[in-house]
Parts: structure tokens; sequence; C-alpha cells
């Protein structure tokens, strides 16, 4: 999938002092993309449009499983 036309838009969640920030490309046309802003060549993520939502719907409910 190419992304080079992507607008990376940064977590308002993110800070600036180098910790965790995340990158999301809404204006995608097959979905939406997601990528670690101190890795702009990186890897990326792609979700689909009902993909995206389930994943949002499940981080505003507060029911990502805990990792150990």
């Amino acid at each position: 999938m190419d992304l080079s036309g992507a607008v990376w838009r940064k977590s308002s969640h993110s800070s600036d002092n180098g910790g965790q920030c995340v990158e999301v490309a809404g204006n995608l046309p097959c979905g939406v993309a997601v990528r670690d802003s101190k890795v702009p060549g990186g890897p990326e993520l792609l979700f689909g449009p009902a993909e995206w939502r389930s994943f949002i719907n499940v981080i505003k409910a507060g029911s990502l499983p805990s990792q150990s």
C-alpha cells in the first residue's frame, strides 16, 4: 500500500519529550494508517474503516486487555 499521500497528525496524548508517540493518517480512501512518530520511516498499520471504528470503540470503553 502506497502511503506517500498520507497526511500524518500526532496524537494529542503524545508528548514532545520522546515518550510514547502515535501518528494517525485519516485522509486515506482505504482506511486509517497508524505509525510511531519517533520512527516515521518505520512500519505502519493500516485499518479498514470498520476495523478502525472497532478499535476506537475498544479504546473509548477502556476494555483493552492488559499486557503482562
